[in-house]
């Protein structure tokens, strides 16, 4: 189970921009250049407005030298995040009920 925090983790816009592109002076045009994402790709992902893929994981990866990994992990604690966070999806979430031993035991005494 994920530990649940106040504080929203870092996105991947954040993470790319803050901590890869600024120190290494990359513009958006630049890392699409380099990367083979258009342009528009590039400035989806640097303002959240798309998130990382399995293929996008692995282009930031090489571009930047870390690993597939690190880029959908930090996509996937903002989407749990996010679910866990947005009061209308958490509702629904919740509505969800555990499968309990009564019920397994049940099952299996009807087989």
């Amino acid at each position: 189970m994920m530990t649940t925090t106040k504080r929203k983790p870092v996105s991947v816009g954040e993470m790319l921009t803050i901590e890869f592109m600024e120190p290494m002076g990359l513009t958006q045009a630049d890392l699409a250049g380099r990367s083979g994402l258009p342009r528009k790709h590039v400035n989806e992902l640097c303002r959240d407005r798309r998130a990382v893929t399995a293929d996008t994981a692995l282009i930031l990866a090489r571009v930047f030298g870390n690993s597939a990994e690190f880029w959908l992990n930090t996509q996937r604690r903002t989407d749990l995040w996010d679910a866990l966070n947005t009061p209308r999806r958490l509702t629904r979430i919740e509505r969800a009920r555990p499968i309990g031993k009564s019920f397994q035991r049940a099952r299996a005494l009807s087989a």
